[in-house]
Protein backbone atom coordinates (compact mmCIF):
# COMPACT_ATOMS: atom_id res chain seq x y z
CA UNK A 1 0.00 0.00 0.00
CA UNK A 2 1.22 3.36 -0.78
CA UNK A 3 2.90 5.69 1.87
CA UNK A 4 1.21 9.07 2.50
CA UNK A 5 5.04 9.89 1.18
CA UNK A 6 4.62 8.54 -2.05
CA UNK A 7 0.83 9.50 -2.85
CA UNK A 8 2.36 13.32 -1.98
CA UNK A 9 5.20 12.49 -4.42
CA UNK A 10 2.84 10.72 -7.23
CA UNK A 11 0.61 13.89 -7.15
CA UNK A 12 3.71 16.70 -7.46
CA UNK A 13 4.39 14.97 -10.26
CA UNK A 14 1.57 14.91 -11.88
CA UNK A 15 0.87 18.42 -11.61
CA UNK A 16 4.12 19.35 -12.91
CA UNK A 17 3.37 17.21 -15.93
CA UNK A 18 0.03 19.25 -16.22
CA UNK A 19 1.61 22.23 -16.02
CA UNK A 20 4.63 21.77 -18.56
CA UNK A 21 2.53 20.10 -20.88
CA UNK A 22 0.01 23.18 -20.55
CA UNK A 23 2.65 25.83 -21.62
CA UNK A 24 1.84 26.87 -25.57
CA UNK A 25 4.78 25.09 -27.98
CA UNK A 26 7.01 27.83 -29.83
CA UNK A 27 7.68 28.76 -33.70
CA UNK A 28 10.58 28.15 -35.19
CA UNK A 29 10.65 32.56 -35.78
CA UNK A 30 9.52 33.27 -32.21
CA UNK A 31 12.70 30.46 -31.15
CA UNK A 32 15.06 31.76 -32.84
CA UNK A 33 14.50 35.38 -31.45
CA UNK A 34 13.85 34.33 -27.52
CA UNK A 35 17.79 32.77 -28.42
CA UNK A 36 19.07 35.75 -29.58
CA UNK A 37 17.51 38.25 -26.79
CA UNK A 38 19.29 35.98 -24.62
CA UNK A 39 22.54 35.28 -26.11
CA UNK A 40 22.70 38.75 -27.33
CA UNK A 41 20.82 40.75 -24.17
CA UNK A 42 21.07 38.52 -20.98
CA UNK A 43 17.23 38.70 -21.64
CA UNK A 44 16.28 36.48 -18.61
CA UNK A 45 12.86 36.68 -19.73
CA UNK A 46 13.62 34.93 -22.86
CA UNK A 47 15.70 32.72 -21.50
CA UNK A 48 12.74 31.75 -19.50
CA UNK A 49 10.18 31.31 -22.31
CA UNK A 50 12.34 29.54 -24.35
CA UNK A 51 12.67 26.76 -21.25
CA UNK A 52 9.42 27.08 -20.34
CA UNK A 53 8.24 25.44 -23.45
CA UNK A 54 10.46 22.64 -23.96
CA UNK A 55 10.08 21.12 -20.20
CA UNK A 56 7.82 19.02 -21.67
CA UNK A 57 10.61 17.56 -23.99
CA UNK A 58 12.29 16.87 -20.81
CA UNK A 59 9.07 14.79 -19.13
CA UNK A 60 8.46 13.15 -21.83
CA UNK A 61 12.32 11.53 -21.79
CA UNK A 62 12.34 11.20 -18.70
CA UNK A 63 9.62 8.47 -18.78
CA UNK A 64 11.82 6.82 -21.05
CA UNK A 65 14.05 5.94 -18.91
CA UNK A 66 11.26 5.14 -15.74
CA UNK A 67 11.95 1.85 -15.75
CA UNK A 68 15.73 2.23 -14.50
CA UNK A 69 14.52 2.70 -11.16
CA UNK A 70 15.06 5.48 -10.43
CA UNK A 71 12.49 8.33 -9.35
CA UNK A 72 10.86 10.40 -11.79
CA UNK A 73 11.43 13.35 -10.28
CA UNK A 74 15.34 12.94 -10.37
CA UNK A 75 15.22 11.92 -13.59
CA UNK A 76 13.58 15.30 -14.81
CA UNK A 77 15.45 17.64 -12.42
CA UNK A 78 18.79 16.23 -14.13
CA UNK A 79 17.18 16.80 -17.54
CA UNK A 80 16.65 20.27 -16.62
CA UNK A 81 20.19 20.88 -16.23
CA UNK A 82 20.84 19.68 -19.46
CA UNK A 83 17.98 21.75 -20.99
CA UNK A 84 19.68 24.61 -19.35
CA UNK A 85 22.83 23.70 -20.34
CA UNK A 86 21.39 23.98 -24.12
CA UNK A 87 19.99 26.82 -23.91
CA UNK A 88 23.35 28.26 -22.96
CA UNK A 89 25.31 27.09 -25.86
CA UNK A 90 22.56 26.54 -28.44
CA UNK A 91 23.16 29.02 -31.41
CA UNK A 92 20.58 29.97 -33.68
CA UNK A 93 22.18 30.97 -36.44
CA UNK A 94 22.92 27.44 -37.53
CA UNK A 95 19.78 27.30 -38.20
CA UNK A 96 18.59 23.55 -35.77
CA UNK A 97 15.38 23.54 -34.04
CA UNK A 98 15.90 24.19 -30.30
CA UNK A 99 13.70 21.12 -29.69
CA UNK A 100 16.56 19.24 -32.05
CA UNK A 101 19.46 20.52 -30.38
CA UNK A 102 18.42 20.22 -26.63
CA UNK A 103 17.47 16.93 -26.84
CA UNK A 104 20.83 15.73 -27.15
CA UNK A 105 22.04 17.59 -24.12
CA UNK A 106 18.22 16.39 -22.14
CA UNK A 107 19.32 12.58 -22.88
CA UNK A 108 23.19 12.65 -22.08
CA UNK A 109 22.35 14.50 -18.81
CA UNK A 110 19.60 11.78 -17.94
CA UNK A 111 22.19 9.10 -18.64
CA UNK A 112 24.96 10.52 -16.90
CA UNK A 113 22.25 10.03 -13.65
CA UNK A 114 21.41 6.86 -14.01
CA UNK A 115 25.03 5.86 -14.45
CA UNK A 116 26.24 7.25 -11.56
CA UNK A 117 23.18 5.82 -9.87
CA UNK A 118 23.76 2.47 -10.85
CA UNK A 119 26.11 0.54 -8.93
CA UNK A 120 26.47 -2.33 -11.39
CA UNK A 121 28.26 0.50 -13.93
CA UNK A 122 31.51 0.57 -12.73
CA UNK A 123 32.76 4.48 -12.70
CA UNK A 124 34.69 5.89 -15.63
CA UNK A 125 32.27 3.87 -17.71
CA UNK A 126 33.87 3.91 -21.50
CA UNK A 127 31.60 4.96 -24.23
CA UNK A 128 31.01 1.86 -25.73
CA UNK A 129 29.81 0.35 -22.57
CA UNK A 130 27.62 3.49 -22.05
CA UNK A 131 26.12 2.88 -25.08
CA UNK A 132 25.91 -1.33 -24.07
CA UNK A 133 24.27 -0.33 -20.66
CA UNK A 134 21.23 1.43 -22.67
CA UNK A 135 20.90 -0.86 -25.71
CA UNK A 136 21.10 -4.01 -24.00
CA UNK A 137 17.39 -4.08 -22.48
CA UNK A 138 15.74 -3.49 -25.76
CA UNK A 139 18.31 -5.54 -28.35
CA UNK A 140 16.98 -8.61 -26.01
CA UNK A 141 14.00 -8.38 -25.79
CA UNK A 142 13.59 -7.92 -29.72
CA UNK A 143 15.58 -10.67 -30.43
CA UNK A 144 14.43 -13.18 -27.76
CA UNK A 145 11.36 -11.64 -27.14
CA UNK A 146 12.15 -11.83 -23.22
CA UNK A 147 14.18 -9.72 -21.42
CA UNK A 148 14.89 -12.85 -18.02
CA UNK A 149 17.33 -15.39 -18.03
CA UNK A 150 20.72 -15.81 -19.41
CA UNK A 151 21.45 -15.14 -22.53
CA UNK A 152 22.23 -18.09 -25.39
CA UNK A 153 25.43 -17.83 -27.13
CA UNK A 154 23.77 -16.46 -30.68
CA UNK A 155 21.69 -13.73 -28.71
CA UNK A 156 25.26 -12.65 -27.30
CA UNK A 157 26.59 -13.33 -30.66
CA UNK A 158 23.81 -11.03 -32.61
CA UNK A 159 24.39 -8.61 -30.20
CA UNK A 160 28.04 -8.09 -30.19
CA UNK A 161 27.74 -7.53 -33.73
CA UNK A 162 24.95 -5.03 -33.59
CA UNK A 163 27.05 -2.89 -31.17
CA UNK A 164 30.17 -3.74 -32.50
CA UNK A 165 31.51 -4.77 -29.27
CA UNK A 166 33.22 -8.24 -27.74
CA UNK A 167 30.99 -11.39 -26.75
CA UNK A 168 32.26 -11.01 -23.08
CA UNK A 169 31.64 -7.43 -22.98
CA UNK A 170 28.03 -8.42 -23.96
CA UNK A 171 27.76 -11.15 -21.48
CA UNK A 172 29.07 -9.44 -18.48
CA UNK A 173 27.10 -6.04 -18.50
CA UNK A 174 23.94 -9.06 -18.85
CA UNK A 175 25.32 -10.80 -15.53
CA UNK A 176 25.47 -7.21 -13.95
CA UNK A 177 21.88 -6.01 -15.18
CA UNK A 178 20.54 -9.17 -14.20
CA UNK A 179 21.71 -8.13 -10.22
CA UNK A 180 19.71 -6.82 -7.85
CA UNK A 181 20.93 -3.95 -5.56
CA UNK A 182 20.50 -4.74 -1.58
CA UNK A 183 19.48 -1.82 0.46
CA UNK A 184 21.70 -1.04 3.30
CA UNK A 185 18.27 -0.51 5.37
CA UNK A 186 16.78 -3.94 4.72
CA UNK A 187 16.09 -5.59 8.07
CA UNK A 188 18.39 -8.72 8.79
CA UNK A 189 18.39 -11.48 11.70
CA UNK A 190 15.31 -13.05 13.54
CA UNK A 191 13.89 -9.85 15.13
CA UNK A 192 14.55 -7.18 12.54
CA UNK A 193 16.11 -4.50 14.45
CA UNK A 194 19.40 -4.64 13.05
CA UNK A 195 20.27 -3.92 9.39
CA UNK A 196 22.90 -4.46 6.81
CA UNK A 197 24.62 -0.55 7.25
CA UNK A 198 24.73 -1.39 11.48
CA UNK A 199 27.60 -3.58 10.53
CA UNK A 200 29.69 -1.11 7.92
CA UNK A 201 32.81 0.31 9.75
CA UNK A 202 32.94 3.85 10.35
CA UNK A 203 36.08 4.78 8.34
CA UNK A 204 35.46 8.53 8.92
CA UNK A 205 38.42 9.94 11.78
CA UNK A 206 37.28 10.32 15.28
CA UNK A 207 36.92 13.62 17.17
CA UNK A 208 40.30 12.56 18.93
CA UNK A 209 42.08 11.80 15.42
CA UNK A 210 40.97 14.93 14.46
CA UNK A 211 42.77 17.05 16.99
CA UNK A 212 45.67 14.81 16.95
CA UNK A 213 46.48 15.42 12.99
CA UNK A 214 45.32 18.87 13.82
CA UNK A 215 47.88 19.62 16.67
CA UNK A 216 50.55 17.28 14.99
CA UNK A 217 50.24 19.71 12.19
CA UNK A 218 50.48 22.85 13.89
CA UNK A 219 53.53 21.58 15.60
CA UNK A 220 55.28 20.36 12.74
CA UNK A 221 54.81 23.87 11.16
CA UNK A 222 56.22 25.36 14.01
CA UNK A 223 59.25 23.41 14.06
CA UNK A 224 59.73 24.30 10.44
CA UNK A 225 59.45 28.16 10.86
CA UNK A 226 62.23 27.17 13.71
CA UNK A 227 64.41 25.50 11.83
CA UNK A 228 63.83 28.23 8.52
CA UNK A 229 65.39 30.79 10.23
CA UNK A 230 68.49 28.80 10.71
CA UNK A 231 69.52 29.13 7.30
CA UNK A 232 71.05 32.07 5.67
CA UNK A 233 68.87 34.66 4.08
CA UNK A 234 69.94 33.78 0.56
CA UNK A 235 68.99 29.78 1.23
CA UNK A 236 65.54 30.87 3.07
CA UNK A 237 64.36 33.01 -0.08
CA UNK A 238 65.43 29.97 -2.43
CA UNK A 239 63.41 27.27 -0.30
CA UNK A 240 60.35 29.59 0.04
CA UNK A 241 60.19 30.32 -3.69
CA UNK A 242 60.93 26.44 -4.49
CA UNK A 243 59.51 24.80 -2.00
CA UNK A 244 57.11 26.31 0.09
CA UNK A 245 54.89 28.80 -2.30
CA UNK A 246 52.59 27.43 -4.66
CA UNK A 247 53.75 28.86 -7.14
CA UNK A 248 57.09 27.62 -7.77
CA UNK A 249 59.99 30.16 -9.10
CA UNK A 250 61.99 28.49 -11.73
CA UNK A 251 65.48 28.32 -11.33
CA UNK A 252 66.38 30.17 -14.08
CA UNK A 253 64.54 33.47 -12.35
CA UNK A 254 65.80 32.90 -9.19
CA UNK A 255 69.30 32.90 -10.94
CA UNK A 256 68.10 36.18 -12.37
CA UNK A 257 66.78 37.66 -8.97
CA UNK A 258 70.20 36.52 -7.29
CA UNK A 259 72.14 37.17 -10.31
CA UNK A 260 73.76 33.86 -10.39
CA UNK A 261 73.46 31.10 -12.65
CA UNK A 262 70.86 28.09 -12.92
CA UNK A 263 72.77 26.04 -11.84
CA UNK A 264 74.21 27.34 -8.50
CA UNK A 265 70.50 27.94 -7.40
CA UNK A 266 69.57 24.19 -7.83
CA UNK A 267 72.70 23.67 -5.78
CA UNK A 268 72.21 26.17 -2.84
CA UNK A 269 68.54 24.95 -2.67
CA UNK A 270 69.64 21.14 -2.42
CA UNK A 271 72.46 21.62 0.48
CA UNK A 272 69.67 24.00 2.03
CA UNK A 273 66.83 21.79 1.40
CA UNK A 274 69.54 19.34 3.90
CA UNK A 275 69.99 21.35 6.34
CA UNK A 276 66.39 21.95 6.78
CA UNK A 277 65.68 18.55 7.27
CA UNK A 278 68.57 18.01 10.00
CA UNK A 279 67.64 21.23 11.66
CA UNK A 280 63.52 19.96 12.13
CA UNK A 281 64.48 16.62 13.04
CA UNK A 282 66.70 18.17 15.88
CA UNK A 283 64.31 20.61 16.88
CA UNK A 284 61.80 17.74 17.00
CA UNK A 285 63.98 15.70 19.30
CA UNK A 286 64.36 18.75 21.64
CA UNK A 287 61.19 19.20 22.15
CA UNK A 288 60.05 15.72 23.04
CA UNK A 289 63.26 15.54 24.60
CA UNK A 290 64.34 12.23 22.75
CA UNK A 291 68.28 11.54 22.85
CA UNK A 292 70.10 12.25 19.13
CA UNK A 293 72.18 8.90 20.62
CA UNK A 294 72.34 6.63 22.94
CA UNK A 295 73.92 6.62 26.30
CA UNK A 296 76.73 4.71 26.24
CA UNK A 297 75.70 1.61 28.92
CA UNK A 298 72.43 0.96 26.55
CA UNK A 299 74.19 1.21 22.99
Amino acid sequence: MPTHDATNTVKRNRAFISSAMAVPMLTREREFSLARSWRNDDDEKALHELVSAYVRLVVSMASKFNNYGLPLGDLVQEGNIGLMQAAFRFEPEREIRFSTYASWWIKSAMQDYILRNWSIVRSGTSASQKSLFFNLRWLRAKIQNSVEGKLPEDTLETISKKLRIGIKEVENMSNRLAGRDQSLSTPIGEDGDDSLEDFLPDLTPSPEEITIRTCDGETRGKWLRVALKELSDREQMIISERRLNEDKMTLEALGTRLGITKERVRQIEHKAFEKLKISVVRISREAVHIPTALPRHLS
